[in-house]
């Protein structure tokens, strides 16, 4: 099954917490603190994949974590680092921050990776809290949380050809002449519902890849039939075969057709548009002689170059094929997104960010470094109160405070219910 796009969930490891320890050897008299830090969390890393082809996994799976770091311990031993998880997807996957709507990378080519979530850092453990006046630290730093989000995976085709044109002009049918794709085919409208990718054999070492595009209508730009869907697998192809019926068997002038699926294209990426462009015009052997050269004649006076063919009996496809193969050897590849300020997209919430607010009189205080702060403070320690104190005013809660207008015996809450008379 072809899915081309997907939401995930994704949490990297948590860090891990540093260690309270003392020093308790047998001929070592008054063994000092030897609390080692916690390990860092593991990141979420996707990774290319060129032997993948839809994001179908991801229909059953979608939540995604990552290892926690593991906790310091005695004799200054640090915990082991949490295990990246990585996790593959196609070549040619972009990768969105569904919050934000960001572009977080656009993993292109076979072993790209990305950190779409990076794992919290370690806490230090209580040797490093030692100090001439505090030579017996009872208090040791929690790790930090790992960074969570939800993700969009959308996938965009990497060809070097698309076939464009409208429903039921014979694109499958061409596809499957010059290649060993196995495209449906029917004789009715949007017979192919997905994108179909062939690779066309040109020698020993030499080939290309065409995409089959399902069929564009008038409209697809809003995204009127799927239009977004099926537009979105043009833009990263280098030339553009545009598949017309002339054989007018449907009713339809393949003129007004072609400039249908022209604007389309052009009001949906202007750049689209600009895109080498060439006329397959199909059904040549069921098609009226002169209206296939007045079809070219007008074509031509465009300045585009026609070839006129039968994808059902491969009259002229050759042809065409060997100008496609030419012609790719002087495009350049198609422009891939690249973050023009990565750190922008992985920057985690401001470490130091806080809120003050007056909840019936109480002062509440809340924000995550402050949370992960209290859980590694030793309320029962009067130095690890002292070292809780002095962070408050290093990180400026307290002149937050005063400038809310808290007096003195006034209470405040901070994170989850911790309150306290406050004592200038």
């Amino acid at each position: 099954m072809f899915i081309d796009i997907a939401e995930i969930y994704v949490k990297a490891g948590d860090g891990g917490n540093g260690a309270v320890s003392f020093r308790r050897e047998k001929y070592v008299r008054a063994g000092g603190p030897d609390g080692g830090d916690g390990g860092n969390g593991g990141n979420v890393i996707l990774k290319a994949d060129k032997h993948l082809r839809s994001l179908a996994d991801f229909r059953y799976r979608r939540h995604y974590k990552a290892e926690r770091g593991q906790d310091g311990s005695s004799q200054k031993c640090a915990g082991r680092k949490g295990e990246d998880l990585v996790i593959k997807v196609p070549c040619g996957t972009i990768v969105k921050d569904r919050e934000t709507g960001l572009i977080i990378a656009d993993l292109v080519e076979d072993g790209q990776t990305a950190i779409v979530a990076k794992g919290g850092i370690g806490g230090k453990g209580n040797a490093h809290f030692a100090t001439p006046t505090r030579q017996a630290p009872n208090f040791a730093k929690n790790g930090t949380p790992g960074e969570e989000r939800w993700i969009i995976l959308e996938l965009k085709l990497l060809a070097d050809v698309g076939l464009i044109g409208y429903p039921n002009v014979g694109k499958s049918t061409l596809l499957a002449q010059v290649s060993s794709a196995k495209p449906k085919i029917a004789n009715y409208h949007f017979t192919t519902l997905t994108p179909n990718l062939g690779v066309v054999s040109m020698g020993i070492g030499e080939s290309f890849v065409m995409a089959d595009i399902p069929g564009l209508i008038e409209g697809a730009h809003e995204g009127v039939g799927l239009g977004h869907d099926f537009l979105k697998h043009v833009e990263r192809t280098r030339m553009l075969i545009h598949v017309v019926d002339v054989s007018g068997l449907e009713g339809r002038n393949p003129v007004e057709d072609f400039h249908v699926i022209n604007r389309e294209l052009r009001e949906y990426n202007e750049e689209l548009s600009r895109r080498p462009q060439i006329i397959a015009a199909n059904k040549i052997d069921v098609a009226d002689e002169k209206a296939v050269k007045e079809f070219i004649e007008c074509m031509e006076k465009l300045g585009y170059r026609v070839f006129p063919i039968s994808a059902a009996t491969g009259s002229g496809v050759r042809e065409l094929i060997n100008y496609v193969y030419e012609m790719l050897k002087t495009l350049p590849e198609p422009e891939i997104f690249a973050p023009e300020a990565p750190e922008v997209v992985y920057r985690a919430k401001e470490e130091d960010d806080f809120t003050v607010e007056i909840e019936n009189g109480v002062f509440v205080v809340d924000g995550p470094w402050i949370r992960n702060l209290l859980r590694g403070i030793n309320f029962n320690d009067r130095e690890s109160l002292q070292y809780f104190q002095r962070a408050l005013r290093r990180k400026g809660v307290i002149q937050a405070l005063e400038e809310k207008g808290i007096q003195e015996g006034d209470t405040v809450r901070i994170g989850d219910g911790m309150e306290f008379d406050y004592i200038p």
